[in-house]
């Protein structure tokens, strides 16, 4: 089964660090499944979510997108077409007026008509529990109402797979669980890292533990 998206020996590099970010790395993520990304601070989490979305370009190796070199602007707008990211930091990924707009932007860029990017904003918010926020201001919201309008922005452009980067994060108990609910059932691939084992081990089909930029061990 061909991959939705993966790296081939990717090697990023950060300016001012002799140490890459990562380090000839191998990674793929094929429709189904739900890939748990472990490791502490520095470890290559986010960064590895970065080059998976083509928002980092790479030092050496290749970044495929159904088994073909994204390495073209055509080519990578099918990938950011396929492939969702959503932010560690919600306010990253939030910037337009309203909720509404926010989660509509997406489609539009899609060329969605406005009525059609209104109904899956729409929709994507009710799926995650928030019919309350389209008119809310991204501003005014919680921690957690931001973590999931994020998520929001990301399912209403309908991608095949989408990269989470520590989605628990400002989240108490009971919003926690309920994303953990729509991770299960949305049949989504994802990519979830995430200092927290015990979510990982309930969300992922596997986990891949990072150390300096390289797998360490496959749990799972």
């Amino acid at each position: 089964m061909t991959a939705i998206v993966a790296l081939e020996r990717a090697v990023v590099r950060y300016p001012g660090r002799a140490a890459p970010a990562l380090g000839a790395l191998d990674f793929a993520l094929h429709p189904g499944e739900r890939v748990g990304l472990a490791g502490d601070n520095g470890s290559g989490k986010t960064t590895l979510l970065l080059a998976l979305a083509g928002l980092r370009p790479l030092a050496a190796g290749r970044l495929l997108h159904d088994g073909e070199h994204a390495v073209s602007p055509r080519r990578l707008r099918n990938l950011r077409r396929a492939v969702g990211i959503v932010f560690q930091n919600a306010d990253d990924q939030l910037f337009m007026p309203t909720v509404l707009e926010d989660v509509a932007f997406g489609p539009l860029n899609l060329g969605c008509g406005q009525e059609q990017a209104r109904a899956r904003a729409l929709e994507a918010l009710e799926g995650l529990g928030a019919a309350g926020l389209p008119r809310a201001l991204p501003h005014t919201l919680s921690g957690g109402q931001k973590r999931i309008v994020a998520l929001a922005t990301v399912l209403a452009m309908r991608p095949r797979a989408v990269l989470l980067d520590e989605p628990t994060n400002d989240l108490d108990a009971r919003g926690a669980a309920r994303l953990e609910e729509l991770l299960l059932a949305g049949g989504l691939a994802l990519v979830v890292a995430s200092h927290d084992r015990d979510f990982l081990a309930r969300v992922a089909t596997r986990t891949v533990l990072l150390r300096d930029g390289v797998p360490a061990a496959r749990q799972g």
